[in-house]
């Protein structure tokens, strides 16, 4: 079957994966009104596109946090990647390293962050980080990631308690026996009740400050009020996210949520988004209204269901193609040249 699409990956990985596995990739909170919202608001938004550009030679480059990328699109934090193909995170950060992008790794990944880095030396990771009632383990893991040579940390802010998933109650999910949560064992092994601490407030980012020199990005940010107080406390970038719609339900999608961000953020601090991109013209379109950069999580794993590394370069080769042919149709030949004129907010 040739893979043309995205949705060809999803088919796939559909069919072939366990049905726990993939009733726990592709849950949402809910009704997963969020989650399906995420994706149809980018359909709401209309292109702009203007004729008779020099498009014949196109530069589709851009840097986040100083560093950069073949193409505005990183690979989002997800958990347990293992569930889609046995050398999990691995293959993840193979995929990122030869496809010259970002990827951020999950606590929750199923590989240590030692395995993840030497998998592809000198690739460009991020290191994703839930607080635990165990501050030690937390204080651990940043200072691991930042020896390892992670260059990003990013704090995820809409996590006090997991979202209620209900495939994943009927299914009782956990991890099967021979995968495990590599960086927290020894953590969780001290937990009785949930180790996510509900008790995480905007001081924390001044205790996070003082463990790490790394930039600190906030994931999970869906309003003004949130941004200004990000840029308050000193985060260096904002992940706009409603965590895939797995949390709270009925929130915005996050196209939608991205130009309050923009808007409130004034160009102090570096703007990505994630939910619902599905295609190249995504990607304009959420550059278009201001984002940096997009981050793919759920089509990542497709990917690597599919064929590991390979599969998710294959995702990922694809989003490139058609970010590529949807700038040069829309008359942009640089990521410079995209700004809002190219779409009709209106429709937001």
């Amino acid at each position: 079957m040739a893979m043309v699409c995205l949705s060809d990956f999803e088919a796939y990985a559909k069919k072939y994966l366990p049905k726990i596995a993939w009733d726990y990739f592709a849950a949402g909170a809910d009704d997963c009104t969020t989650r399906d919202e995420n994706i149809l608001a980018y359909k709401r938004i209309r292109f702009r596109p203007r004729m008779l550009r020099d498009v014949s030679v196109m530069d589709i480059r851009t840097k986040i946090l100083g560093s950069e990328i073949s193409f505005p699109v990183g690979i989002a934090p997800t958990g347990f990647h293992q569930l889609a193909w046995p050398d999990g995170e691995k293959s993840t950060a193979r995929a990122a390293r030869a496809m010259n992008t970002c990827y951020i790794a999950s606590t929750y990944a199923t590989c240590t962050l030692e395995e993840i880095s030497a998998a592809a030396p000198g690739g460009l990771r991020w290191f994703q980080l839930y607080i635990h009632r165990n501050r030690a383990a937390s204080q651990q893991l940043v200072r691991r990631a930042e020896a390892l040579g992670f260059r990003g940390l990013v704090l995820t802010a809409d996590l006090p308690y997991t979202g209620k998933r209900r495939d994943d109650v009927r299914n009782g999910f956990r991890l099967p026996p021979h995968m495990k949560v590599k960086n927290l064992e020894r953590a969780f092994e001290v937990c009785t009740v949930s180790p996510l601490d509900p008790s995480v407030t905007w001081n924390d980012i001044y205790w996070l400050r003082s463990l790490t020199s790394l930039p600190i990005i906030i994931k999970g940010i869906l309003t003004r009020e949130d941004a200004e107080l990000a840029v308050k406390h000193g985060v260096q970038g904002i992940i706009v996210s409603n965590h895939g719609g797995r949390q709270l339900d009925e929130g915005p999608a996050t196209i939608d949520a991205l130009v309050e961000v923009v808007e409130a953020v004034r160009g102090r601090v570096e703007v990505y988004v994630d939910g619902g991109v599905r295609k190249g013209s995504d990607v304009l379109k959420a550059l278009a209204l201001g984002a940096k950069c997009v981050f793919i999580g759920r089509p990542a794993l497709w990917g690597l269901a599919y064929k590991g590394a390979e599969g998710l370069q294959d995702v990922l080769r694809i989003l490139q193609d058609e970010f590529r042919l949807s700038m040069a149709l829309a008359g942009c030949a640089s990521v410079s040249e995209i700004g809002q004129h190219l779409v009709q907010v209106s429709k937001l």
